[in-house]
C-alpha cells in the first residue's frame, strides 16, 4: 500500500474472497487484504472519533521548509503541489487510521471481487458529486485511471502495472480487469484511485502545472492562493459523505490554511506568536530547548507527546549506486562506519532517537535477529546469489555503544582495502584505476548541516575528498528526479501492508525511470523476485515472512547508511481545540480534532 509517503492520499461493501483477502461473508460492507474488517457491517463511526464534534473554526497550520509550491496539481511529475491539496477529493474507498490495511465504500457504494481474483467490479453512490454539483460517473472512474496511468507521475505505472484494462459497464458501474490473478491487494489500491471530474479537465492540459483551484468531490476546497506563500481551504458545507459512517466526526474545521515558512527558527517564533495553531516538532533541540515560555507555563501552548505504532520506514544516508564509486557493497558498507550516530544522538539531539536498522522500522514487518525458518524458506531459492551473512548474520548498523570511533575506522579501511582502495599520500586511491574517492552529499535543508558535517570529517580521516552541497528546493528536486547526485539524506516510507509501491522503491525498472522512488538505484534480480514474492503473499504471516526476508536483503545491501526514528508525534499546539481521549496507532488523526469555541475565544483574547 502507498504511504507519502506523497506519500495513501466506506459503507456498503458487496465483498467476496480473493484468494487470500478474506471478509466476514455476512458483512458485504468492508474489504481487507489479511483477516477480517474490525468495522461490522452496522458500525456508525469510527472508534477514534467524536460522533457529535462540532463544525467550525479555523486551523492554522505551516510548511516549515526551503520548499515552497508553484501547483495545485499533484498527480504529476512537473511542480510542487500545495500542502494539504489531497483534501480537495475522495477516492473509491477510504481506510482507517486503526487496522493495517482495510478499505471501507466512500464513492463507491459496494465492490464485488471475481472468486478468481481476475477483475474487480465497483458500484457507485448515487450521491457522490463533485463541488460543482455534477455526480460522480464511472465515466470520470475510466478516466481517471487512464490519465494517470498514461500522463501522470511516473509512480503510478508501477502501482498500477498489473491493471489490463478498465471497462465502463453502466453509469455508476466500472470494472477493471487484471493482467495477474496473484496480485491480492490489486482491488484495495484500485479502491484507492482518487477520482477526477473527466468534463473539468476537458480542454486543459492534465501534463501542466497550474494554479486554479480544482475541482474535486471531497471535504474541502481551495478558496485562497498565494503562490509559494499561502493556501486557504474551506470545508464544503453540502459535502456529499459528510453523514457516511467512515466521515462521521472527521473534517469538523471550517478552514484551514497553511502558511509557507523557509526558516525554521521563524517558523518557531511564529507559533509562539499565535501566527499558527499547531506544529509537529521534529527538531529535538526544539523540543528540549525551546518551549521554556510563559505561555506553556499556563497552559495555553500544550506539548505533547503522542506514540505510535506507525511504520518509520528509512532515513538514511542514500548512496546512489548508478555512480562506479558506489556500485560495489563493500565499499558502501565500509562508509556506513564513519557515521557515529551515538555521538550525534547525544550531542546533537539531546538523546532522543533510536537508531534504525529496518527498511520497515518500528513494525513488525522489520527484520531483527537470525531468520526464522519462515524466512529462511523464502530466501534459500537464492543462496548462491546472496551474501551468506544474510543467513547466519543479524544486521547491526556499526555502533560506537560499544566500541571506538577510532576502531570504527580501522574497520572502514579494511574493507575498503578489501574493495580495491588504498590510502596514497593521505588519500583513498583506486587500487586498479588510480581515480581518488571523491564524492558530493547532496541537501536540501541547511539544518541538516550540522549532522552531515562531523559525518564529513570522518569520511576525510579515511582519505576519501566530500563536499557537501545544500541546493534550493527547485534544484534538490530537480536533480533527485533525474538522479543526479552521489549521496543524500532521504526517507524511504513504508506502510503497514507493503505491497505494489515495492516496485518503485527497488525494481530495476524504477532505477531507470526519471521520479521513480528507486532513489538508490537498486536493481538486483534476488529483490525484484522477493518484492514479487511480497505482494502475492497469500496470507498476513506470509507477507510479514516474505517482507522480513525482502528487508535482510536490503540490509544487506547497504543501500543507506541509516539514520534515526522516534516512534511518538511530538506535537505543540494552542489550547483552542478539543480532540478524541484516544488517537488511533497508525497516524494523528488531526481531522477528527475540532474547534472548542470558548478555548478558542480565551486563547484569541490573550
Amino acid at each position: 500500500m502507498a504511504n507519502n509517503g506523497l506519500r495513501g492520499l466506506l459503507m456498503a461493501l458487496l465483498v467476496a474472497t480473493i484468494g487470500p483477502v478474506t471478509v466476514a461473508a455476512a458483512a458485504e460492507h468492508a474489504l481487507t487484504l489479511h483477516g477480517s474488517p474490525k468495522y461490522g457491517p452496522d458500525f456508525e463511526h469510527l472508534d477514534y472519533v467524536n460522533p457529535d464534534a462540532p463544525n467550525g473554526g479555523t486551523l492554522k497550520l505551516a510548511n516549515v521548509s526551503a520548499a515552497t509550491f508553484d501547483s495545485l496539481h499533484p498527480f504529476i511529475l512537473r511542480g510542487t503541489a500545495a500542502e494539504g491539496i489531497g483534501l480537495v477529493y475522495d477516492t473509491l474507498t477510504e481506510g482507517t487510521l486503526d487496522e493495517p490495511f482495510t478499505e471501507y465504500g466512500l464513492i463507491a457504494r459496494a465492490i464485488e471481487v471475481a472468486p478468481d481474483n481476475s477483475h474487480v467490479r465497483f458500484y457507485l453512490r448515487e450521491a457522490a458529486r463533485f463541488h460543482d454539483g455534477e455526480p460522480v460517473t464511472a465515466d470520470d472512474v475510466a478516466w481517471t485511471f487512464r490519465r494517470l496511468r498514461d500522463e501522470g507521475h511516473p509512480q503510478y505505472r508501477a502501482y498500477y502495472r498489473d491493471v489490463e484494462r478498465v471497462e465502463v459497464e453502466g453509469p455508476r458501474q466500472v470494472v477493471f480487469h487484471f493482467a495477474t490473478r496473484d496480485n491480492a491487494e490489486l482491488p484495495l489500491i484500485l479502491g484507492q484511485l482518487p477520482v477526477l471530474p473527466a468534463h473539468y479537465w476537458a480542454g486543459r492540459d492534465f501534463a501542466a502545472t497550474t494554479l486554479e483551484p480544482p475541482l474535486g468531490s471531497g471535504p474541502y476546497r481551495v478558496v485562497e492562493v498565494e503562490q509559494g506563500r499561502r493556501v486557504v481551504y474551506e470545508r464544503v458545507e453540502d459535502y456529499w459523505a459528510a453523514d457516511l459512517p467512515i466521515k462521521r466526526g472527521r473534517h469538523n474545521v471550517d478552514r484551514i490554511s497553511y502558511d509557507y515558512y523557509r526558516d525554521g527558527t521563524v517558523a518557531l517564533q511564529a507559533l509562539k506568536a499565535g501566527e499558527y495553531h499547531l506544529r509537529q516538532e521534529n527538531v529535538a533541540r526544539n523540543w528540549a530547548t525551546a518551549y521554556d515560555t510563559p505561555a506553556v507555563e499556563a497552559g495555553d501552548l500544550r506539548l505533547a507527546e503522542i506514540p505510535h505504532d506507525r511504520p518509520a520506514g528509512m532515513q538514511g544516508f542514500f548512496f546512489n549506486t548508478r555512480r562506479e564509486i558506489f556500485s560495489d557493497p563493500k565499499v558502501r558498507e565500509a562508509l556506513s562506519y564513519a557515521f557515529d550516530f551515538e555521538w550525534t544522538n547525544e550531542n546533537l539531539f539531546y538523546g532522543a532517537y533510536r537508531r534504525t536498522r529496518s527498511y520497515f522500522e518500528n513494525s513488525e514487518l522489520a527484520a531483527t535477529g537470525l531468520p526464522s525458518e519462515a524466512e529462511l524458506a523464502v530466501l534459500e531459492p537464492w543462496r548462491d546469489q546472496l551474501p551468506a551473512r544474510v543467513f547466519n548474520e543479524a544486521y547491526q548498523p556499526p555502533s560506537t555503544a560499544e566500541t571506538s570511533r577510532r576502531a570504527n575506522l580501522r574497520r572502514a579501511l579494511a574493507l575498503l582495502n578489501e574493495a580495491g582502495w588504498q590510502v596514497e599520500s593521505g588519500q583513498l586511491v583506486h587500487s586498479q584505476s588510480g581515480r581518488p574517492m571523491r564524492f558530493e552529499i547532496l541537501l536540501v535543508s541547511p539544518s541538516f548541516e550540522r549532522v552531515v558535517l562531523p559525518f564529513k570529517r570522518n569520511l576525510e580521516r579515511l582519505g576519501a575528498a566530500v563536499s557537501v552541497r545544500t541546493v534550493d528546493p527547485t534544484q534538490y528536486q530537480n536533480r533527485m528526479e533525474s538522479f543526479d547526485f552521489d549521496m543524500t539524506v532521504h526517507v524511504a516510507p513504508q506502510s503497514l501492508s507493503p505491497g505494489n509501491e515495492q516496485r518503485d522503491f527497488w525494481s530495476c525498472e524504477a532505477a531507470s525511470v526519471e521520479g521513480s522512488r528507486n532513489v538508490a538505484g537498486v536493481c538486483d534480480p534476488v529483490v525484484e523476485a522477493l518484492v514479487e514474492a511480497v505482494i502475492d503473499a497469500p496470507d498476513r504471516q506470509a507477507l510479514i515472512h516474505r517482507v522480513r526476508a525482502l528487508d535482510r536483503v536490503l540490509q544487506f545491501g547497504f543501500y543507506a547508511i541509516p539514520n534515526w526514528y522516534i516512534d511518538r508525534f511530538r506535537v505543540a499546539y494552542w489550547d483552542r481545540f478539543g480532540r478524541p481521549a484516544e488517537n488511533p496507532p497508525y497516524g494523528l488523526a488531526l481531522d477528527t480534532w475540532w474547534v472548542d469555541a470558548d478555548k478558542a475565544r480565551r486563547i484569541d483574547n490573550r
